[in-house]
């Protein structure tokens, strides 16, 4: 991909040729090489380098036309900006999207270093021996059907008429591990466990395997579970996968759309127990591969969405923020539609709970690591769920993993009955967040 400075200008100067006085331009590289592995042998090696621009631009009339194009030599540009300036005709004529005010601000630049890509045999090989190791950790172990290894480099930038101009790029590593048991008599069962670090070096690939084999070696002696009303702890990764399926709950464009479980003036109303808070936070330091921008151009931030229980804030792109009198915050992408999303959640605790709870010593509560089917059983406009999921009944410490069951609840009801949360908290890929206990909840086993 040419370099950035290099496309502006050419931008500038197909804009001046067509006439055309005002556009923005939005546009990626990423390059991505990922491996899986099967009994032994390479099963998948995938490299793509995969680039694109969306451009806008207004007419006199200020409606606006959005093209996309994976061209971006000066002959790729000028024909996105013709096609744009000609869609702009047809673009709509009420709440036009309009450049972010905040799309100049001068932000720190924090371009990291890339980290310099493992060759793909190396990966090839680190994710044998982790495969291998798995099936070693226990006899009952037989495979490790969903694996992966990948490692990526992304350069992003924006800019607009107004003279933006943003740039950055990053390297991202993952590794993901899900093993699957057999044995006699017994229904299969299976645990995963994912790490993310800035280079594949960096990866804690052994502590992956080790949490991967500790799940699934704990889910072997399983037991049926009664039906019935339990105290119930959601792991990290369940809850933020809750609180990810209800995320309208905070998105500003749901609520102007009458696609949210919350109001425009919803701002400052207790929505949650006093014990919760929870953030959206691209630069929080754990946050591998953080943007400090969104497509718009606008500076990503500290979000505090949920502050000691109330709801303090949305998450704005800048045309929201323009309807609902609010600033931008930086969670915007950009397309035909802008559409509004969630960086990375920072979940924790607000003030100090009555008494602290613990595995250790609690009875009878369900520990709930992994909600399955999030797709089919969230209903995300009445606020009800029904999923099933992995997880044990622990009691004074003692973890018996449960055969089969269902959760069901409303997700504003959890929020308002949350009575304990932890304080050491969990990286996952959708944010930090420690675990979260919850009054109680309906369990249907057997």
């Amino acid at each position: 991909m040419p370099k950035i400075e290099e496309i502006a200008t050419y931008a500038q100067e197909n804009a001046a040729k067509l006439g055309i006085k005002k556009f923005d331009i939005y546009g990626s590289t990423v390059d991505d090489t990922s491996v899986q592995v099967d009994q032994g042998e390479p099963k998948q090696v995938k490299a793509s380098n995969r680039s694109g621009v969306t451009v806008r631009v207004w007419n006199e009339e200020n409606t606006m036309g959005v093209t996309s194009t994976t061209d971006v030599d000066p002959k790729g540009l000028e024909l996105a900006l013709q096609t744009a300036y000609e869609a702009s005709f047809f673009g709509v004529k009420e709440n036009v999207p309009d450049f972010s005010p905040e799309a100049t601000i001068p932000i720190e630049n924090n371009t990291k270093e890339k980290a310099s890509p493992a060759p793909v045999a190396e990966l090839i090989e680190k994710l044998l021996v982790a495969e291998k190791e798995l099936l070693a950790a226990h006899p009952a172990i037989k495979g490790v059907p969903y694996n992966g290894l990948a490692q990526r480099d992304i350069d992003r930038f924006y800019l607009n008429s107004d003279g933006a101009l943003r740039t950055e790029s990053h390297s991202l590593a993952s590794v993901y591990l899900y093993s699957k048991t057999e044995e006699e008599g017994k229904k299969p069962r299976s645990a995963g466990a994912y790490r993310v670090k800035e280079s594949v070096a960096d990866l804690d690939i052994s502590g992956c395997i080790q949490e991967t084999a500790e799940k699934t070696i704990s889910h072997l002696h399983y037991e049926k579970i009664k039906t019935g009303k339990y105290q119930v702890v959601f792991s990290p990764e369940a809850f933020l996968s809750l609180l990810g399926a209800f995320s309208n709950l905070f998105n500003a464009q749901s609520i102007l759309d009458n696609q949210s479980l919350s109001k425009a003036d919803d701002i400052g109303k207790q929505i949650a127990s006093p014990l919760l808070s929870v953030y959206d936070d691209a630069l929080h330091p754990a946050n591998v591969g953080a943007e400090s921008f969104d497509g718009e151009g606008t500076p990503t931030r500290q979000v505090k969405l949920i502050e000691s229980g109330v709801l303090s804030s949305f998450l704005h792109s800048a045309g929201t923020a323009k309807r609902l009198n609010a600033q931008p915050t930086g969670n915007a992408s950009i397309g035909a539609k802008v559409s509004v999303g969630p960086n990375f959640y920072h979940v924790f605790a607000a003030g100090t709970a009555e008494k602290e709870l613990s595995l250790e010593t609690a009875e009878n509560v369900i520990l709930i690591d992994d909600l399955q089917a999030l797709h089919a059983g969230v209903k995300a406009l009445q606020g009800s769920f029904s999923l099933p999921f992995d997880g044990w009944l622990v009691n004074k410490g003692e973890k018996t993993s449960i055969e089969s069951a269902t959760v069901a609840g409303d997700f504003l009801e959890v929020l308002k009955s949350i009575v304990y949360v932890e304080k050491e908290a969990e990286l996952t890929p959708g944010g930090v967040c420690p675990r979260i206990w919850v009054s109680e909840l309906s369990i249907t086993g057997e």
